[in-house]
């Protein structure tokens, strides 16, 4: 498919994440990979690996192949071409998973003659020898990355190669649209009547609607992968911090009875019914007192305009005051909703103004201190965030830009066809949309890709995968 300078080299790498652990391993992958792993390795018997069977593990030592220096006990993984995940000649060494040991394994396996992979280049030789697809390359990426269960999920749907499946029929019925199309181009002689226009307009409206529902897939795609940015806003001593301790369920924000705690954005991580949320705590210093708290303002001001979510905080405990005010008029034009906090102290605020601003509906009544209604909240966030969104998490899901711009490509030149095909237009208009359209669908699966943007892809990737 591709003519890759570095096919054949023999390549190697860690494999595993840096830091300490039980195990480390270092991944060898190429025409010579086995018998570089047999310059390093003394395996247990007197044996070699060129004398072993495929997918067997054997137990030895790496060394040093100059000094002969034990370096570690290892386990030695051999998988041979093309039943191995690059579908090359793999051997895979165990080592205790310490960094030191692990460098001078490789080291020692580079010293040997191997070269160090690229980011991404086990992979990438996966997709080049054709046992991937790149759909399904990608998809490795995402399962590593997946931040929720229901990704991580799409992320295997996609991995087992069911998006590639359903491409691939759209694909083939577009293929065979194209050849009728053009046989007729090139035999005017055998004509063609209105019942026959009719039909090829009706093939292409149906691959019209399979992609536009993939495409339609896309918001609940997005949402998966990237999750939801939600930001806490306030005046001082609020309970901001409190707050998203309570929706974290840990104590990760500092609270204390001292106003101005937060002098800076706090970002975390959590899950809300399966969506990835993002939760941003800023600093709620409305008059700051030294450079420092400016740019934590500063900050927190941008939070605000780039939240998919606002979350207004205000003190059950206190009369509203006009810092309070100064806030609900800044971000009554985003989507936001009001927490009313410390529904555990006496009231003593007016919640008909925020209820007037923002709607009965986006005010909510918290103690997060004592953890009260806190589910109510995140329901109501949750409410909030799918509004108006067709979210489902079954059936494949596009979550991939790449893949959206193809396709949104690929589905305006199928509108453009069956436009044509209603105008009565010349069917070498209709070939030439056809094609395109087919076109977009290989540049998602890789059949049809820029090398330069292959290269991006997997420089994506980490080293070692």
């Amino acid at each position: 498919m591709y003519q890759y300078k570095g096919l054949e080299d023999t390549i190697a790498a860690i494999a595993t994440p840096a830091g300490q652990g039980g195990i480390g391993i270092v991944r060898i992958s190429g025409k010579e990979a086995i018998a570089m792993a047999d310059a390093v390795l003394r395996l247990q018997g007197a044996k070699t690996l060129v004398e072993c069977k495929t997918h067997t593990v054997h137990h030895g030592w790496a060394v040093n192949a100059k000094s002969g220096e034990m370096i570690d006990e290892v386990l030695v993984t051999l998988m041979r071409a093309p039943k191995s995940y690059t579908a090359e000649d793999v051997v895979e060494i165990n080592c205790h998973g310490g960094m030191t040991v692990l460098r001078a394994v490789l080291q020692a396996v580079l010293n040997a003659g191997a070269r160090l992979a690229s980011p991404g280049e086990f992979t990438k030789r996966a997709f080049l020898h054709g046992r991937l697809d790149l759909t399904q390359a990608e998809a490795v990426m995402d399962v590593i990355h997946a931040k929720t269960e229901n990704f991580l999920r799409q992320s295997q749907h996609q991995l087992k190669g069911e998006l590639s499946t359903q491409l691939k029929s759209i694909r083939e019925e577009l293929i065979k649209l194209y050849v009728m199309v053009e046989a007729l181009i090139n035999f005017p002689e055998d004509g063609i009547d209105a019942q026959s226009r009719q039909q090829i307009l009706n093939r292409i409206s149906v691959q019209e609607k399979s992609v536009a529902k993939l495409l339609g897939s896309s918001q609940s795609g997005r949402i998966l992968k990237e999750g939801i940015r939600i930001v806490l806003c306030g005046k001082p001593n609020v309970g901001k911090s409190s707050l998203l301790n309570a929706l974290l369920k840990e104590q990760r924000a500092i609270v204390t009875d001292i106003a101005g705690t937060t002098r800076d954005v706090l970002e975390e991580s959590a899950q809300m019914k399966g969506i990835p949320i993002s939760l941003v705590d800023t600093a709620g210093i409305l008059e700051p007192r030294d450079l420092i708290e400016q740019e934590a303002v500063s900050r927190s001001h941008l939070y605000i305009k780039s939240a998919d979510l606002v979350l207004l905080v205000l003190d059950h405990s206190h009369p509203l005051e006009e810092q309070d005010r100064l806030l609900m008029e800044q971000i009554k034009a985003a989507r936001a909703l009001v927490v009313v906090n410390k529904m555990d102290l006496h009231g003593k605020l007016d919640i008909s103004v925020p209820k007037k601003i923002f709607g009965t509906e986006h005010v909510i009544k918290v103690s997060a201190l004592k953890a009260q209604s806190i589910q109510d909240l995140e329901a109501k966030i949750v409410e909030s965030i799918l509004k108006d969104k067709n979210f489902d998490t079954h059936g494949i899901l596009i979550s991939n830009i790449r893949h959206i711009k193809a396709l949104d490509e690929a589905q305006k030149n199928l509108q453009d066809a069956c436009r044509l095909m209603n105008e009565n237009t010349s069917l070498e208009f209709i070939s030439e949309e056809l094609k395109a359209a087919v076109n977009q669908l290989d540049a998602i699966t890789g059949r049809n890709i820029d090398e330069d943007l292959l290269d991006r892809i997997f420089s994506e990737f980490c080293i070692g995968k």
